[in-house]
């Protein structure tokens, strides 16, 4: 979903201000009241959620830095897999 259109940062938030004042006429305050909470809770929402997906993403790298630094059992997984790999080559290559 592509929502956000490519537009400069000034652009987008000057857009945002134009349709602000632009619902001020046609509402009543407590309209606007009403309206400018459901925003904020959308925003707060869509902020929350991207957050903690930057939480997680970190959390993730973290635990895969650690893996491979210091994971003993990783280590030896990648070795065989290395020796397995080169042993496919050998007998590939002595069919051939």
């Amino acid at each position: 979903m592509n929502l956000l259109p490519n537009i400069s940062p000034k652009l987008f938030t000057l857009s945002a201000t134009t349709i602000g004042f632009i619902l001020l006429d046609d509402l009543t305050a407590n309209e606007q009241n009403a309206l400018g909470n459901w925003l904020m809770l959308v925003a707060q929402v869509l902020c929350t959620n991207a957050f903690y997906r930057q939480v997680i993403d970190e959390r993730k790298q973290k635990q895969n830095k650690n893996e491979s630094n210091t994971d003993p059992t990783y280590l030896m997984q990648k070795m065989v897999n290395a020796l397995q790999k080169q042993i496919d080559e050998l007998k590939n290559s002595s069919t051939n």
